[in-house]
């Protein structure tokens, strides 16, 4: 997270006053002036010969300025030829080609001239030269015989062109050749090898120029290297070799320098320009360069190394980096070093540039022209174009060296000035008139504006005018007080009042007077400061896996009447705000981010004044890049070295490689794990197997997943060998009564060690000592006929190869094919553990008989009849199993009180043998499974019907049925009652004991042996369980239930309305309501009302005060009476009560304001209830 300060230029006030603070003050153009150069070609013009020519030159002036030109120091005549035009209000040439001619004609050097009646401005003199991209000359090359280890050049020697070409070398086929320190490409474009490898011949070499104007590339023909070598192969297994070249035979050698010769040289370079040093240096092994200057350091600010540390540039070159540089070249053989001697020259630059100059009549002034070069330059001054020396005499005029002195200037003495100062590298030309003008103050900015400046910042107001004699000018701040300038104010030549920190009490209208001894003109500039804009909740740096959502924070504060405007920069750059990216007003939103998410974000809050900038970076933590460049080396028998170069990470520590292989023989295309190493190698052994043609790749895993696999290595192939190993999983089974048929899992390609492999297949009976069958198979089965059954027998199968066989196998004890049983178990014998179980017993038959492996006993049973009448039942047939040779087992799972019918049989690999003879028995009764659909329902508060159907199974004679059922009412649970029912009975209706409880319900059929499984039901909750808490003897009876809730709903909705009247004054009005007036006597009568809040005279609860004091015992139903039953009583048609309050005959009017239980909702409804 950082917050970076926008620059100063995005506030108002600055732009406001982006004019020169010391510069020359600029004459308005509707006054007269000599001409200005406003616009002109550089020196060095350099033009596309496909295109017409554009000379520019362009000069303001008044009057207008008038043009012509010189060529070659000639006057050119743009009359005489039809190809040059002048463009209309310029002095612009336009050379057009499209009608012919050619170019090359018009080099040379032009100068442009602007006059008017006040003088002539000269533009520097333009060199044009045409662009040349000229062919390569053809030639054949011969191939370049080198030693290996020996150093090259190979020379490019480009054709010369204008401006020189851009070099780089290539191969034919346009492949670039691939540089590093020890082969490289010099400055001159030549290419040069520090020692010549046997690999450089894989390839050719060819010099290519790149021409700027034409987007050309000229090749030059290519070198074809013929390298001899003392070890003509070019074995990988040496490339990465600790000592490569002695492991080739290459002696080693100390250094020499390629470029430049010898021990020391020399070099110029021009004062701004770039200093460019380059040493090339030979050797074996390959030398590294290492710069250094004499007497110091290198300029750090300045200095960088380029080339693979070959050259050394400084840029923008002073006089202090002239000196002795030199270069130290060295490897393990020795070290050389070579001196450059830099000297620094400097074509003329100004120290004082000459401008314009504005004096009144009679004023004096001057005009100054200072340079400095090495060597000193010359000054020669010019009046309108012409040598000073051969204008006219003027008094008033005195030339002292550099400088032009003015005294007592008049109108005549208007001109245009040049100062040209040259030496040999180069020269300046500067153009300065001397204008005479009478001319009182005025200003030159729009009047009154108004100017929007941020608080704390430094601000210009301007203030541009012009007069002459030059005018003072003053400011003030709200038409009033002194002068400002000084503390926090600071006027500049031209007129600007810096204010170097604004505060609020700056806002004003400040005044700018000017004022010479012609008269004086002002304007107002009217200051407003507003609030700065800045993030106050910046976007902090995140990590985020790829996939995930990310929420970049960015809260601003700014000044409210200002437009805010909120965008983002990704990597400096405007982001683009796609699909998967949220923007709201104060965050940024990234869904499913991805790798390419991944960089810095700049939240930007920018109002038409000013803006703040806050940064936060993204790193995405995303599956690592695939490994790359593979190599093989260290090559043995059984092993090999994998390097490799690590991908990126993205972010997330690589943790393991994953090394896989593949081969080509036996499953090609297929990719096996080889084996697994740390993150932190990229270098292993790897152990290998004979005759396998090993291809190898490399997957890279960190915490967010797997890389893809890198490109495959190389193929390697191991010799082969004799198999160290036989195959596996070796079995013998029938497959029919009369063979057997061996199988085993053939070898894979890592463990076949050769050619041609197969497996020899042994067996013989086992215990019989006869000799051993053979046969050799060269796939991974063999079918053995015509075997007795299921007979043992010893197998072996041994891998063999063209180079020999494996090992001793083992041997596998495996069995000829399987027949039926031919015996069934006999003397079967059942008994009847309980209504669902039975317990078999058997005697085993003979293991001839078996004719194969005992699997199991099986018996097959089935239920023929129920002991009831009348019941269908299923006579599916089940079986039941009894692994390995037993003699007894249990069924379980059957039917109370039914028939059965069980046979058994022996059963081996093969099948089942024959069925033994078929057993009776017979189940008891059992206990009835649960009653089916049992249904509660209520059709009132009274009472409750159950109704239910037959157990689905009664699994004997049904003698009733049992419920079972409780009371409850929350956690109250009443006492359990039990009901016994007939077999026949399915229906029963219970009475409630209450309206309020509900019931639990527990139903169960029973047999002579018990009770079954039980059906559990609950009785639907009461209707309105408000009156849970009601004992009352009535409130068990459903239309009181509803005619009371009728009443209460009444009743409540009378007193809501007295509440509501008494909350707005603690008063009713009823005087103009009343049949019978008040008499005189009445304490109430003064303000004709009843006060409803007399709390000193309160009866007791339960009872009501009567008009002559006594009390009487509260009715449960006189609150309808008193309220409403009367004639008087009505509802208004919104339904509120307005019943008038009478005395009737059996009973005295009451106050309605009296705290009793029967006025209070609450208790209203409980003693209705």
């Amino acid at each position: 997270m950082a917050r970076q300060q926008p620059p100063p230029w995005v506030h108002t006030a600055f732009l406001f006053c982006l004019l020169s603070l010391s510069g020359a003050i600029e004459i308005p153009m509707d006054l007269s002036q000599p001409p200005t150069i406003t616009k002109q070609s550089v020196k060095e013009h350099i033009v596309d010969p496909r295109d017409n020519i554009l000379i520019e030159c362009e000069a303001k002036g008044n009057p207008a300025p008038s043009f012509h030109w010189t060529r070659n120091s000639r006057f050119f005549n743009i009359a005489k030829d039809p190809r040059v035009s002048m463009r209309r209000r310029s002095g612009t040439l336009v050379i057009d080609f499209r009608s012919g001619g050619r170019p090359e004609e018009y080099e040379g050097e032009y100068q442009c001239f602007a006059r008017n009646k006040f003088g002539t401005a000269l533009s520097n003199r333009i060199r044009l030269q045409v662009s040349k991209s000229p062919l390569w000359p053809k030639e054949n090359l011969d191939p370049v015989v080198v030693q290996e280890g020996a150093p090259l050049t190979l020379q490019c020697n480009p054709p010369p062109g204008l401006p020189s070409p851009v070099i780089f070398w290539m191969s034919s086929s346009m492949e670039p050749i691939t540089q590093d320190k020890r082969v490289s490409q010099g400055h001159n474009g030549d290419l040069y090898f520090s020692n010549v490898m046997l690999q450089d011949m894989q390839t050719d070499y060819s010099c290519n120029a790149r021409f700027h104007f034409t987007h050309t590339i000229q090749q030059k023909n290519p070198f074809n290297l013929k390298v001899l070598t003392n070890h003509p192969y070019n074995d990988s297994s040496l490339r990465n070799h600790p000592d490569m070249y002695s492991a080739r035979g290459v002696a080693e050698r100390t250094p020499s320098f390629m470029y430049p010769q010898g021990t020391a040289s020399s070099q110029m370079v021009l004062r701004g320009m770039d200093l460019l040093l380059e040493c090339i240096a030979s050797g074996v092994p390959t030398p590294d360069i290492a710069w250094y200057k004499k007497g110091g350091d290198l300029p750090s600010d300045k200095a960088k190394f380029e080339n693979f540390n070959k050259a050394l540039r400084i840029t923008n070159v002073s006089e202090e980096d002239s000196g002795e540089y030199f270069c130290l070249a060295s490897n393990k053989m020795g070290s050389i070093r070579h001196t450059i001697s830099v000297r620094v020259k400097a074509a003329p630059y100004w120290l004082d540039e000459p401008k314009n100059l504005i004096l009144a009549p009679g004023e004096d002034g001057r005009l100054v022209c200072r340079a400095n070069g090495n060597p000193k330059p010359t000054v020669q001054w010019m009046v309108n174009g012409e040598p000073l020396q051969s204008a006219p005499p003027n008094p008033n005029r005195e030339v002292a060296g550099d400088t032009i002195i003015f005294r007592d200037t008049q109108i005549s003495s208007r001109a245009v000035y040049q100062c040209n100062t040259s030496n040999e590298h180069g020269y300046l030309l500067a153009n300065a008139f001397v204008s005479v003008l009478d001319v009182p103050p005025r200003m030159l900015s729009p009047r009154n504006q108004l100017i929007r400046v941020i608080l704390y910042n430094r601000t210009r107001l301007d203030c541009p005018f012009f007069g002459s004699p030059i005018p003072t000018l003053r400011w003030f701040k709200n038409g009033q007080g002194s002068n400002l300038d000084g503390g926090n104010y600071h006027v500049y030549e031209n007129g600007s009042l810096e204010i170097k920190m604004i505060r609020k009490e700056d806002q004003g209208i400040y005044t700018c007077v000017a004022t010479n001894i012609l008269g004086k003109a002002e304007n107002q500039v009217r200051l407003e400061v507003k609030d700065p804009t800045r993030i106050y909740r910046m976007p902090e740096d995140q990590v985020a896996k790829r996939g995930t959502t990310v929420q970049l924070e960015c809260r601003v504060k700014h000044d409210p009447s200002l437009k805010l405007t909120v965008y983002w920069l990704k990597d400096d750059e405007p982001l683009y705000v796609g699909n998967r990216m949220k923007k709201e007003e104060d965050s940024l939103t990234i869904f499913g981010v991805a790798e390419r998410d991944q960089g810095s974000y700049t939240c930007v809050a920018s109002t038409e004044l000013d803006q703040d900038l806050a940064k936060a970076y993204l790193t995405v933590l995303g599956r690592p890049d695939r490994p790359r460049d593979l190599e093989l080396t260290d090559l043995a028998e059984r092993s090999v070295r994998l390097t490799w170069i690590p991908g990126d990470d993205n972010n997330s520590p690589i943790t393991d490689y994953v090394v896989q292989f593949e081969e080509d023989q036996f499953q090609p295309g297929v990719w096996h794990d080889h084996s697994k190493f740390p993150g932190s190698v990229n270098s292993a052994i790897l152990q290998l197997s004979p005759y396998v043609n090993y291809q190898f790749r490399v997957i890279a895993i960190n915490e967010v997943g797997s890389s893809h696999p890198s490109l495959p290595s190389e193929r390697y192939r191991t010799s082969g060998a004799p198999p160290e190993s036989n195959p596996s999983d070796v079995k013998g089974e029938g497959t029919r009564k009369n063979n057997m048929e061996i199988t085993w899992t053939p070898m894979n390609a890592t463990s076949a060690f050769g050619p041609n492999l197969r497996y020899i297949v042994k067996w013989r009976r086992r215990e019989t000592r006869e000799t051993w069958n053979n046969v050799t198979v060269w796939g991974s089965r063999y079918v053995v006929g015509q075997t007795p059954v299921y007979v043992p027998y010893e197998i072996r199968v041994q891998a063999e190869n063209d180079f020999g066989k494996g090992p001793e196998p083992d041997t596998v004890i495996g069995f000829s094919g399987e027949d039926y049983p031919r015996a069934a178990p006999t003397d079967v014998k059942i008994r009847v553990l309980n209504s669902t179980a039975i317990s078999l017993q058997w005697n085993r038959v003979y293991s001839d008989t078996v004719q194969g492996q005992l699997r199991e006993y099986r018996a097959y049973y089935w239920r023929e009849s129920s002991l009831l009448k009348n019941l269908w039942v299923s006579q599916k047939r089940q079986q039941a199993g009894f692994p390995g040779d037993r003699l007894r087992g249990v069924v379980s799972r059957l039917f109370p009180y039914s028939n059965y019918k069980l046979e058994m049989a022996v059963v081996n690999g093969r099948g089942d043998g024959p069925r033994s003879e078929t057993k009776e028995f017979t189940t008891p009764e059992g206990v009835p499974s649960a009653p089916r659909r049992f249904r509660v329902r209520q059709p009132n508060l009274e009472t409750i019907n159950l109704e239910w159907d037959h157990p689905e199974h009664p699994n004997g004679i049904l003698i009733g049925y049992t419920l079972k059922y409780v009371a409850f009412n929350g956690t109250k649970v009443g006492k359990q009652i039990v009901e016994n029912f007939s077999p026949n009975q399915t229906k029963f209706t219970m009475q409630r004991a209450d309206p309020v409880s509900r019931y639990r319900f527990s139903l169960s059929a029973r047999t002579q042996v018990g009770s079954g499984e039980a059906v559990t039901e609950e009785s639907p909750a009461p209707p309105n369980e408000a009156y849970t808490n009601n004992q009352a003897d009535i409130a068990t009876q459903g239309w009181f239930i509803g005619l009371m809730c009728a009443v209460a709903l009444l009743v409540l909705t009378l007193l809501i309305v007295c509440f509501i009247k008494r909350s707005r004054g603690g008063k009713y009005p009823v005087r103009e309501k009343k049949d019978v007036p008040l008499g005189p006597e009445d304490p109430k009568e003064e303000d004709g009302s009843f006060d409803y809040s007399d709390e000193d005279n309160k009866p007791l609860q339960g009872s009501q005060t009567s008009l002559d004091g006594t009390i009487k015992q509260q009715e449960s139903d006189d609150s309808l009476v008193d309220y409403g039953e009367g004639g008087e009583g009505q509802f208004n048609e919104d339904g509120s009560f307005i019943g008038q309050y009478t005395v009737k005959k059996d009973k005295e009017e009451t106050e309605g304001n009296e705290s009793s239980e029967a006025t209070s909702p609450v208790n209203a409804i409980y003693s209705l209830a």
